[in-house]
């Protein structure tokens, strides 16, 4: 690779780094670690490598010694792993310093880049790596890295986060105040509508930006980086799946929901597409709890990493948004976020989570089914041990339900998925 070009490269994204506006996220970092940053485009990760430089200059290292490279810069259009050493070589071109820093955005683009990470790693460079597949995190690549490496996945902005940004408080005391209040609520439905990435927080029209977004994951980081050849099947599929969120869907549905528009599709295909946009961070899955294995893995149901991203299929559908919302909040904190649907008992509850012994349903409102959201709960409750927290998350609604002697919290969604 032509030196000069990745000296360009490196210091045209130096005044990138030094001019960018940083916006304080929710991930902590370990000094003289490296990591893997993974995640939805558009999420953040390259905001966070920009802060991590910033702070290592603060800190007293002068800027010569970050080595920054978007792998997504068009003049490193035929990098291949073979040039990786020509970054090495370059930085100490630029710079006499003994430790120097690199920065590797979007790496995943360059086939093998595994290899070269692990060598930096055991000649003890400081790396920091970010990219847009769930690959980078497989059991291969773990295997390639060696545990030279700690991942973190990043997530567009949480509740929380988002509403940090646009500077309306949301502590304890702000929830004691009318018009505050207001502002958090009128903020969470915002953030209900449009998601959360950073840079469509602030646009009058932020739909526009969300569906290039779209766009960019469907056409980049999918259709392009596997070879799709039936793009309009995989379009569809995913309208479907917006379609049906909260609520189960087999791979063969979904290729028949596809066929009967007069596409041509199958089931395996439809596999491979479900595997395709999960590694691109798009979607995710929710598997049921007391199924076998083969039913967890055929008939899921799938939610969308960005709220603002499934509203674009969506018309009028305030509770699959809501849900979803739910589902992202609850993805961020815990490993393990299962569904619990049996057809011997009744008992369906949107989301359980193990770990905590906590059911959870959602419902828009409960003004009208109650009965409903309360009698799977308390079923569920009864037939299973160690039960300790019962929830209905709600649009607006607050109170506590007491029935057959168990408590169930009514909890509105601003305050759920604030933590």
């Amino acid at each position: 690779m032509n030196h000069n070009i990745l000296k360009r490269v490196i210091l045209d994204q130096i005044e990138i780094i030094q001019s960018a506006e940083i916006i304080e996220r929710d991930y902590d970092f370990e000094k003289n670690v490296n990591y893997i940053l993974v995640g939805l485009r558009r999420a953040g990760k390259s905001t966070l490598l920009y802060k991590i430089a910033r702070e290592l200059v603060e800190a007293g290292c002068d800027w010569s010694q970050i080595i920054y490279v978007n792998f997504e810069d068009d003049r490193l259009l035929g990098f291949s792993k073979d040039d990786f050493n020509d970054i090495v070589e370059t930085a100490y071109e630029l710079t006499d310093a003994k430790e120097l820093y690199y920065f590797f955005d979007e790496i995943q683009i360059i086939d093998g880049w595994e290899h070269f990470a692990r060598r930096m790693a055991d000649q003890k460079k400081h790396v920091y790596i970010t990219g847009s597949n769930a690959k980078m995190l497989s059991s291969e690549m773990e295997k390639a890295l060696g545990g030279r490496y700690l991942s973190k996945m990043i997530m567009p902005f949480s509740l929380s986060e988002s509403l940090d940004y646009k500077e309306i408080a949301h502590d304890e005391k702000a929830f004691l105040t009318t018009s505050k209040a207001a502002k958090v609520r009128r903020g969470c439905q915002e953030y209900i509508l449009s998601g959360g990435f950073p840079k469509a927080q602030l646009l009058s029209n932020k739909r526009e930006y969300i569906k290039s977004v779209y766009e960019k994951v469907l056409l980049g980081d999918i259709i392009e980086r596997e070879k799709v050849n039936n793009k309009m099947a995989l379009r569809l599929m995913i309208k479907k799946i917006a379609e049906t969120v909260m609520h189960e869907i087999s791979f063969n549905t979904l290729a028949g929901n596809v066929k009967a528009t007069g596409i041509k599709t199958s089931t395996d295909s439809m596999i491979d597409y479900v595997s395709y946009a999960e590694n691109a961070y798009l979607l995710f899955r929710n598997r049921n709890y007391v199924s076998k294995f083969a039913e967890k893995e055929s008939t899921p149901r799938f939610y969308f990493y960005d709220n603002g991203i499934l509203s674009l299929f969506l018309v009028d559908k305030p509770s699959a948004l809501l849900e979803n919302a739910v589902a992202v909040y609850l993805k961020r904190r815990f490993e393990e976020v299962y569904y619990f649907k049996s057809t011997r008992t009744g008992i369906d509850i949107d989301f359980f989570i193990p770990e905590e012994n906590c059911a959870i349903q959602v419902a828009y409102s409960i003004e009208t089914a109650e009965d409903r959201e309360t009698k799977s709960l308390v079923s569920f409750a009864e037939k299973t041990k160690g039960i300790r927290r019962l929830i209905i998350v709600t649009n607006e609604e607050e109170r506590t339900i007491t029935k057959d002697g168990l408590t169930i919290e009514v909890i509105p969604v601003y305050k759920f998925i604030m933590g």
